[in-house]
């Protein structure tokens, strides 16, 4: 192996569309992303011993929970702090070598060749960075080109599923299967015997195992804070002191609320928090008054205006700037260095925060949106939709979902939905609709156009909600009169995509560019058999779509 100057090419706004070699455009310095890459190196190494005490029933759940928490971490702008990472991959070594003298004490000693299963890393960071720029993304120059874009297309898939599984597990629900796999995937990626098909079967297989990850945690939205139901948000202000809670952790905004209860404080979401108020034991709080700002587009200038103390539960979405650091706080596996953390048992700090911080001075009037279209909502109206299509009063419906990113080129999906005819129906998830989340698109015999099926992870719900659809008109998914338009831009999304695929799920169009990790041939690949296409121009794709 050798050493490589930065690369990192996981996200879909890699530099130059090929890959980031300075720093990252998330804001990711050298030095992190060195750590990161050994990071992942220690949990491959990792992963062949879970996989042996797995076998014998030795595995310690622990060993689980810390695994997809370390990999969390290494997403697209959730943690970019390397004191962060030196203690994660010390702790992955420790466990390793814990689960190592386990085998043994069970009479099971194994020697792996692997240098990934015996790496002892040093004591300083400095020679860690080192370490970590010797076992990056190119530290193998012999390897196939498409071999290596299916590993990472697969490392990246897991990175998905972990931070679902971690989400999931955090709300009381795990499951064996998922963990299994994230080891076996992440050892898998260490071995040289392995081919394109097989490559592809793991890929496909990782997708797989995030439908039953999602599963899982919608199982724990659900049963912790109830189905959503249709609501009404304010993106107005109220008068009073003010706390802002962006990302996805609907527990961490649940702990804020029960904090706040009764202390004179105004609870707005931002981001991906926004669909938390369609959730009964969430929305029942009459503090948690509205929404505050979109999720990408104008970030640094919402959060300098915001007159109190921000907490980000998951993605940092853009690099804090000097003029409102002090009033930010991570929390979870969260970091930015200089940035205050906070365990999510002790969120006081944020409140006394709040308390002597100005709050807004008077209320501002704002539009509404409409969140809580999950499926329990729109299959509970599943016959009204079936009789619109037989009338053709709704022509066809559109899944317009996925993460936003500061590229121009996403305006695309504003432009798409405000081109979508009227006897058609847009469903959206993910921070992808603060695009297009306010617009009035009016309804179609009392259904609204514009349907917010949630976050992220709630691709879940659009899936039961089309495999519904497919059983009531009797035809197979492909066939309904449903399209796909994606946009990615980490790896919840890779996940998400793959998931897609393994359900057989042809014809999406992604963009606003395709993955730089994607080979040629192993694009040619994924356009002969699922017929995945680039996004084009509104009027194009929706003439090629409508006719």
């Amino acid at each position: 192996m050798t050493e490589q100057k930065m690369f990192c090419y996981q996200c879909e706004q890699t530099a130059k569309g090929t890959g980031c070699t300075q720093i990252g455009v998330c804001g990711k310095e050298p030095d992190v992303s060195a750590l990161q890459d050994l990071l992942l190196y220690t949990l491959k190494g990792l992963s062949l011993y879970a996989n042996e005490a797995r076998k014998l029933n030795l595995l310690d759940p622990g060993v689980d929970v810390f695994t997809v928490k370390a990999l969390f971490s290494t997403l697209t702008n959730v943690n970019f702090d390397p004191d962060r990472f030196v203690e994660f991959i010390k702790r992955a070594v420790s466990i390793r070598e814990q689960i190592g003298k386990q085998l043994e004490s069970a009479g099971k000693k194994v020697l792996f060749k692997e240098e990934a299963a015996n790496y002892i890393p040093p004591h300083s960071k400095e020679e860690m960075i080192k370490d970590g720029m010797k076992v990056g993304i190119k530290a193998d120059p012999s390897l196939d080109p498409d071999i290596l874009s299916l590993q990472q297309t697969l490392i990246y898939g897991i990175k998905g599923i972990s931070a679902y599984a971690d989400h999931a597990q955090i709300l009381g629900q795990q499951d064996e299967a998922i963990y299994s796999f994230i080891h076996e995937g992440l050892s898998a990626t260490l071995r040289k015997d392995i081919g394109v098909a097989q490559w592809l079967e793991l890929v496909l297989k990782c997708g797989e195992i995030n439908l039953k990850t999602m599963e899982l945690l919608d199982r724990g939205h659900t049963t912790t804070f109830g189905h959503p139901i249709p609501t009404k948000v304010p993106l107005g202000v109220k008068k009073g002191k003010a706390i802002l809670v962006s990302g996805h952790d609907l527990k961490d905004l649940l702990e804020i609320l029960k904090l706040t209860d009764g202390k004179n404080i105004y609870v707005y979401t931002h981001g991906e928090m926004l669909p938390a108020h369609g959730y009964p034991e969430l929305k029942k709080y009459s503090h948690l008054y509205g929404h505050y700002g979109t999720a990408w587009q104008n970030q640094h200038k919402e959060f300098t205006k915001f007159p109190g103390p921000i907490l980000m539960t998951t993605n940092c979405l853009q690099k804090p700037l000097d003029s409102y650091k002090d009033n930010i706080f991570t929390t979870g596996v969260v970091g930015w260095p200089g940035i205050k953390h906070v365990s999510n048992d002790n969120f006081k700090p944020i409140v006394d925060k709040a308390l002597n911080m100005e709050g807004f001075q008077e209320d501002v009037d704002g539009k509404t949106v409409m969140v809580g279209f999950a499926r329990n909502t729109v299959l509970g109206v599943a016959e009204k939709i079936v009789e619109a299509v037989k009338n053709k009063d709704i022509r066809h419906f559109f899944l317009v979902a996925g993460c936003d990113g500061a590229k121009p080129g996403r305006n695309y999906y504003t432009e798409f939905v405000e081109k979508v005819p009227k006897d058609c129906i847009v469903l959206t998830l993910a921070c992808g609709k603060f695009r297009f989340f306010d617009k009035e698109l009016g309804d179609i015999g009392g259904i609204p156009r514009l349907l917010d099926v949630g976050q992220c992870n709630d691709a879940y719900s659009a899936i039961q909600i089309a495999l519904s659809l497919s059983k009531a008109f009797n035809v197979g998914v492909n066939e309904l009169p449903l399209s796909l338009i994606l946009s990615w831009y980490e790896q919840k999304a890779v996940a998400i995509l793959l998931t897609l695929l393994s359900l057989n799920i042809k014809n999406i169009r992604l963009g606003p560019s395709l993955p730089a990790f994607v080979t040629p041939n192993i694009l040619d690949v994924l356009v002969k058999n699922f017929n995945i296409k680039p996004i084009t121009t509104p009027d194009e794709d929706l003439k090629a779509i409508l006719g």
